[in-house]
């Protein structure tokens, strides 16, 4: 299995069916200069091992220690830490906070997390279907939900976990961040690794097979269909970006139309203002909107002066980061 930071649930549930016993530790809300933010997730095994993350470091030993001893006894905890303002920076805090922490163990005998919900989670998010676990704190009694509970659906456009006001923690799985950049040129090879590091599950497009190889490439996901129909089959939805980067009307356009189609929240395109305006009439020839055009941030990403293809990456990375998290 492939572990990435972002595969806690799934972390879990290998340690739990290998026999290793797991439990699953979450933030449920914080106060203060918390490093970590609601919904963050670390998995513990029955032998102490650890994946993911609550905090900077600063309360993982004490979680390891409660999630053994939930192990053992089958009963989940809210825990609280707080850190004064004087001593949180030895552990990890740039100024006081506190932190709740819910610790439950996988298993079958309730008040444990049932080990078929936890099944649930991994399959929806395998799918990449938006579900949030809803878990009363007082009596542990837990049920999924989707964005058509109305009372959900703003949490689920947010991306943001956290208890609620009767007391119950919302722990959402949104699907992955996805990233589809469209040419296999220089830039691509320092954005890849990059996005996968903020987050993203990168996709390469290029129709050209010495281009998106894996020589050069290894290890991406590549696809090497025309950008058009790679889309098509991708489905790009509100929690993904699509950058563009051929320098090639004949890719690039038909990459921007679908992508302009759909719901992505970012789209990159590569080339100076007099290309882009070259661009924008070809685009308003082939029947798109002015509203739609103007979702188009070009030239790619966030203007710092950037130069080599590792600068371009983290400007496009930067710029891909504050249309999600920036304000609206």
């Amino acid at each position: 299995m492939e572990v990435r930071f972002d595969q806690i649930p799934e972390i879990a549930l290998e340690w739990h069916d290998a026999g290793r016993g797991a439990v699953l530790a979450t933030v449920v809300q914080t106060w203060g200069s918390a490093p970590r933010q609601a919904g963050s997730q670390l998995a513990i095994s029955g032998a102490g091992e650890i994946m993911g993350s609550v905090s900077g470091g600063c309360v993982e030993g004490a979680v390891v220690v409660a999630a053994l001893d939930a192990l053992a006894d089958g009963q989940p905890r809210l825990l609280s830490f707080g850190v004064a303002d004087e001593t949180a920076f030895e552990v990890g805090l740039a100024c006081g906070g506190t932190i709740e922490i819910m610790v439950e163990p996988v298993g079958d005998d309730s008040p444990a997390l049932p080990v078929a919900l936890l099944r649930e989670i991994v399959t929806a998010r395998a799918s990449r279907a938006p579900v949030a676990c809803v878990t009363d704190l007082g009596d542990w009694t837990r049920h999924l939900s989707t964005p058509d509970n109305p009372d959900l659906a703003e949490r689920f456009r947010l991306d943001r976990s956290g208890r609620d006001d009767l007391g119950h923690m919302v722990a959402l799985h949104n699907p992955p961040l996805q990233l589809v950049v469209v040419g296999a040129v220089h830039i691509a090879q320092a954005l890849l690794p990059m996005a996968r590091l903020a987050g993203y599950a990168p996709v390469l497009v290029d129709p050209r097979d010495s281009f998106a190889s894996e020589l050069r490439f290894p290890g991406e996901t590549l696809i090497h269909d025309w950008p058009d129909e790679a889309l098509a089959a991708l489905k790009p939805d509100a929690r993904t970006a699509v950058v563009t980067l051929t320098h090639d009307s004949k890719l690039d356009d038909p990459a921007i139309i679908a992508a302009l189609q759909s719901d992505v929240f970012y789209l990159g395109c590569l080339g100076s203002t007099r290309t882009h305006a070259k661009r924008l009439d070809r685009l308003r020839a082939a029947g798109l909107s002015e509203a739609q055009l103007a979702r188009i941030h070009a030239p790619v990403g966030l203007n710092i002066g950037a130069r080599t293809p590792a600068e371009i990456a983290l400007a496009t990375l930067a710029q891909i980061t504050s249309a999600l998290r920036g304000p609206k």
